[in-house]
């Protein structure tokens, strides 16, 4: 039967001691229990050699046996307290929100005449955005476009009779170019101005005057899942109308133009060429072409918070 080398190797160290020990025992006279023992020099020799010789067979023995091979893995390095693990830091982000709420924002809104309401006023109060307001004081709106100041978004709210016009567009645009400013512009009378210098504007949008339209009239979204429609707030299509303006109340606006220009509302159910509303510039710019007023109130300034929220995000996004 096999037996283990490790086993025999024992065994065999084993009785070889065992044999040399009788062996000096019988060479060896009995010694009286009351004598001291006497050094024999041979004896020590032998028990020297024969010890030598069983270490030397043991260890040629065990150096014949095959190296056993590790079955676990090597251990892994242990992080050391403290020490950073070897990654790519996050890009960091600017907290945009915070951004917002600190947005330097002029406005240009002329239904103050009238006394209906300062609507978009009124939004920005309730998003807690400070903001220069010009009211329908064009030329003080001018002034504020010709200083040194910067601007994260211009607001031009012409929904009443006065118009802004001309070389206001020129200075608008080039805020828009050199400094990444966003733009709201709500404006009825594109039908006068299209070929103007806001044609500037609109051909960088991505738009196209098409024909105006006396009535206020339901409004369909066209891309209802955009961020415009739904951040903040959820905000549905506006079929209910209320109508204050008896005439003029609106543009009908279309793609064309070398832009990134999204038709986002218009009048008919489907998309078409009827458009009312359409965003450009990456998201910096939109152009509302029906007048507030003509709808509710309580629709009217959640849409308008979308919309700064919307223009401002995509400034921010867009400046160093």
């Amino acid at each position: 039967m096999f037996m283990p080398t490790a086993k025999r190797v024992f065994l065999l160290s084993f009785a070889l001691v065992l044999l040399f020990v009788l062996a000096c025992n019988m060479a060896t006279a009995p010694i009286p229990a009351n004598s001291p023992p006497a050094f024999d020099s041979t004896k020590a020799v032998l028990e020297l050699q024969a010890t030598r010789m069983v270490l030397q067979l043991t260890q040629a023995a065990l150096n014949s046996q095959p190296t056993a091979q590790p079955t676990s893995q090597p251990p892994q390095p242990t992080e050391q307290p403290g020490a950073t693990p070897h990654q790519i830091p996050p890009t960091p982000t600017a907290d945009v929100e915070a951004l917002i709420r600190s947005a330097n924002v002029l406005v240009y809104e002329n239904t103050d005449e009238y006394g209906i309401g300062m609507w978009i006023g009124d939004t920005l109060d309730m998003m807690g955005i400070k903001y220069t307001q010009t009211g329908s004081y064009s030329g003080h709106f001018m002034e504020y476009l010709n200083s040194g100041t910067k601007y994260d978004l211009i607001i031009v709210g012409a929904e009443a009779k006065d118009k802004i016009s001309g070389e206001f567009w020129d200075v608008i645009h080039t805020r828009l170019e050199r400094d990444k400013t966003a733009l709201i512009a709500e404006i009825w009378y594109l039908d006068t101005e299209a070929s103007g210098p806001i044609s500037k504007i609109l051909g960088g949008c991505g738009i196209r005057y098409r024909k105006d339209y006396s009535l206020a009239d339901s409004i369909y979204w066209w891309d209802s899942a955009h961020p415009v429609f739904n951040e903040p707030n959820t905000v549905l299509p506006l079929l209910h109308y209320n109508r204050y303006w008896s005439n003029q109340t609106g543009d009908q606006i279309r793609l064309g133009g070398s832009g990134d220009a999204t038709m986002l509302a218009g009048l008919t159910a489907s998309r078409g060429d009827e458009g009312v509303l359409a965003t450009c510039y990456d998201g910096r710019v939109i152009i509302q072409t029906f007048s507030d007023h003509d709808y509710k109130q309580a629709d009217i300034l959640p849409l308008w918070e979308n919309y700064i929220h919307y223009t401002l995000k995509n400034h921010f996004l867009a400046v160093p």
